[in-house]
């Protein structure tokens, strides 16, 4: 079942550079729904770190012409085989496989589980900012459990994922330490961090601060984490969003830690129906907050569809500050 699609349209394509500037944009064919997809025609496109940092190919096993992106928002256009009709002209959000043809495109076949119901009250390029960023914090939090009064550090704080992760630790109880460049203290502490610190850690540094915190979550690097594990309490909690901790980071029978690794991408190959349930029902709720003003996203910094590119381009130099977003008019 579909709305008027045309046979081809436009999309950014990959041909073996790790430079976005050498992506092109073309046209090509239009993409046809399979069993359990739907077709979105995209109004906007967030750009996330992992976009740029995959087009070097060392991740992902693309062939030439590929369309990058993970995530976006827009309206249902057409149904694979076995589809519901209600999903026919709903408003959605969703984040997808880098293994298969992304959001760099006027329309996106996505997995009818991936699909994000959108508050009608929500611009669409809010809600494309959303899917990877907010995700990968719901699913960083869900790592540790609930324990309101306890101590949480967030190393890496200052960016979408930090943002989002400050809210949802104060949200259930923690009191929340964010670890970031000063400049984002007044906006952290606002989100509802108890305290704000200067990070990263400098390059080799050590943790100093004592073992006071329950659990850390960082979102810096595998090798920051394991700098960090030194701030926690026996029993505590160490959860890796950037890369993983190579080694153990403390002796066997002392301090006991925990240690958790978080990847949004790999529930695209080993998430089963259930996970996803809980993902897109976690995906909504945030959305549901957002529109009700209880949750609060990061500034968004928007250009058109013909400057993906040159804006991804910006995000890989770190030029600007904000949640980049691509609008298709």
């Amino acid at each position: 079942m579909t709305n008027a699609v045309a046979p081809t349209h436009r999309a950014w394509t990959w041909h073996g550079s790790a430079n976005p500037l050498d992506l092109t944009l073309q046209q090509v064919p239009m993409p046809v729904p399979a069993a359990a997809q739907v077709l979105v025609r995209n109004a906007a496109i967030g750009l996330n770190p992992v976009d740029w940092k995959v087009l070097g190919g060392a991740l992902v096993d693309w062939q030439d012409g590929h369309v990058p992106g993970v995530d976006g928002a827009g309206v249902v256009v057409a149904l694979g085989e076995g589809v519901s009709a209600h999903w026919l002209g709903r408003r959605v959000a969703w984040h997808t496989s880098l293994h298969a043809h992304g959001s760099f495109a006027e329309h996106t076949r996505v997995d009818v589980r991936a699909l994000l119901c959108v508050p009608d009250t929500l611009d669409f390029d809010l809600a494309a900012s959303l899917p990877c960023p907010a995700l990968t914090a719901w699913l960083a939090i869900e790592k540790v459990p609930v324990k309101p009064g306890q101590t949480l550090l967030i190393s890496g704080a200052g960016g979408a994922v930090g943002q989002y992760l400050v809210q949802l630790a104060a949200a259930r109880g923690f009191v929340v330490t964010a670890m970031a460049n000063a400049r984002h203290r007044d906006r952290l502490r606002s989100l509802g961090a108890a305290d704000c610190i200067d990070g990263p850690l400098p390059d080799s540094g050590a943790w100093t601060g004592g073992r006071r915190f329950f659990a850390v979550i960082d979102a810096v690097s595998g090798e920051h984490a394991t700098r960090m594990a030194d701030a926690l309490k026996a029993n505590g909690h160490l959860v890796c969003v950037q890369d993983r901790v190579a080694q153990w980071p403390c002796d066997p029978f002392g301090l006991t830690l925990s240690m958790h690794e978080v990847a949004l991408g790999a529930l695209h190959q080993h998430g089963d129906d259930d996970a996803w349930t809980q993902l897109r029902t976690a995906g909504e709720q945030m959305l549901a907050a957002i529109a009700h003003a209880r949750l609060q996203p990061p500034e968004r910094v928007v250009r058109d569809f013909e400057d993906l590119a040159h804006l991804l381009d910006a995000l890989r130099q770190r030029s600007f500050g904000g949640k980049p977003v691509v609008r298709i008019r």
